[in-house]
């Protein structure tokens, strides 16, 4: 079969994949509650990709089917009596001085553009956190229009930050974000996301537990599996890291991460992610040469993940601190992104040796045993399987080969478009506050 036949039947097949509903469940007291995921229609019969909840904590998500004539709470109660009950029993103290700190004054930064309606989602909720103090910065990335800025002068008042940042690049706008940022902590999420109320505080409260904390990253789940190419990828994955809390220390290095720290996607993901400020500002912040609306297409919060461990600091991955993403909904969508994943893979590792050479000889030592991972990885990817009860990553649709190729161009492609991007404006910091 010619290649072009290959494509045409990844399509169909594509295609053929049915919305799944999405519903969050907690599991505390005598009686569960259910509810529909962000913005989504009561859960009725058919398939549904479930959030567990001990507590108001999540805990796991699998993914069942609610029969025709079933009532939905009951059916989805018993599917997830098996979920965790706590944490890994490594991670037990961890989790003991996070819950017991109070958390930190915090600024959250959300870059964005010409997506108001999304935003406006995104604000609602950010504003909605229980988070003790805390403040809200939107950094209008080379607007074309007024509309975010009116928006937020409308809507938010003096709610919300507002600060027009005219060079192009989510890295750029990050930066100015984190030049203005008050909190002792600053978090990153994006204008796509509905934060769980708990977010924030979850993300931040590690600080305040571990003085030697740098970065902390959360969960991401979809917010809506409506599209087939929203199944496909949550079906692989998604964003999520897993429901282990986990510290990562470059002084005692992860056994089965033969790359650490350049695996950095392991890490989290820019959506949901949090950094001691000072120590993100003595590392100068994400290289502006990285991320999206830059040639070099992603990448710029691996780079942040790096710089800061390769300083010394810890970095915390939280499944506590839970973020609602609404994911692309077409196959252009992810022929995209499968691209830009794969040049912002590249790019930040480009961005690492140019700006950190000293770096090298490291990276070089761990290549080989990193490829030969890769390598299993990539193929266990592009095969069907199904997960346990509980586990996230069931791959219930075979991942098409189509997007691994554009990947791999990607990968090809990220050292040139980071070379490219080094050419470009740089930002003049102090323009279009208030």
């Amino acid at each position: 079969m010619s290649r072009r036949a290959v494509v045409r039947e990844e399509i169909r097949r594509f295609l053929e994949i049915g919305a799944v509903q999405v519903a969050d469940l907690d599991l505390d007291g005598d009686e569960a509650v259910l509810r529909p995921g962000p913005g989504g229609p009561p859960v009725t019969h058919g398939e549904v990709f479930l959030l567990v909840r001990r507590s108001g904590r999540p805990v796991a998500t699998l993914l069942t089917r609610v029969p025709e004539g079933a009532d939905p709470r009951a059916v989805l109660t018993a599917a997830a009596s098996g979920a965790p009950r706590e944490a890994a029993a490594g991670d037990a103290a961890g989790n003991a001085a996070g819950n017991a700190a109070v958390p930190p004054y915090a600024s959250v930064v959300v870059a964005t553009r010409e997506r108001a309606g999304q935003l406006a989602r995104a604000l609602d909720s950010l504003l909605a956190q229980d988070h003790p103090r805390f403040e809200v910065v939107v950094v209008d990335n080379a607007p074309v229009t007024g509309g975010t800025r009116e928006l937020v002068e409308r809507k938010y008042g003096e709610r919300v930050r507002y600060v027009c940042e005219p060079v192009p690049g989510l890295a750029v706008a990050h930066n100015r974000g984190l030049a203005l940022a008050r909190g002792e902590v600053v978090a990153f999420t994006d204008d796509d996301v509905v934060a769980d109320p708990r977010w924030l505080g979850e993300l931040t409260a590690p600080f305040a537990a571990d003085p030697r904390l740098g970065c902390a990253t959360g969960l991401i789940l979809p917010a809506r599996l409506r599209t087939p190419a929203q199944v496909l990828l949550e079906s692989h994955g998604g964003f999520a890291k897993g429901f282990t809390p986990t510290t990562y220390d470059p002084g005692d290095p992860p056994r089965d991460e033969p790359l650490f720290p350049f695996t950095a996607g392991r890490f989290g993901s820019g959506a949901n992610m949090a950094f001691r400020t000072d120590v993100l500002r003595a590392v100068g912040g994400f290289d502006p040469a990285t991320g999206a609306g830059t040639a070099a297409r992603g990448g710029d919060d691996l780079y942040g993940f790096v710089r800061v461990l390769a300083q010394g600091h810890r970095l915390r991955y939280t499944p506590y601190a839970l973020v609602w993403h609404h994911h692309r909904e077409t196959w252009s969508d992810l022929e995209t992104q499968a691209y830009g994943y794969g040049a912002g893979l590249t790019a930040y590792l480009t961005a690492i040796l140019v700006n950190r050479p000293a770096l090298l000889p490291a990276f070089l030592a761990r290549l080989p045993r990193g490829l030969a991972r890769a390598r299993a990885l990539t193929e266990a990817r592009d095969t069907d399987g199904g997960g346990a009860p509980g586990a996230h990553d069931t791959r219930t649709h075979p991942w098409p080969r189509r997007l691994s190729r554009l990947q791999r161009r990607g990968m090809l492609y990220g050292p040139l478009g980071y070379l490219r991007a080094r050419r470009a404006p740089v930002s003049t910091a102090g323009r279009g506050t208030r």
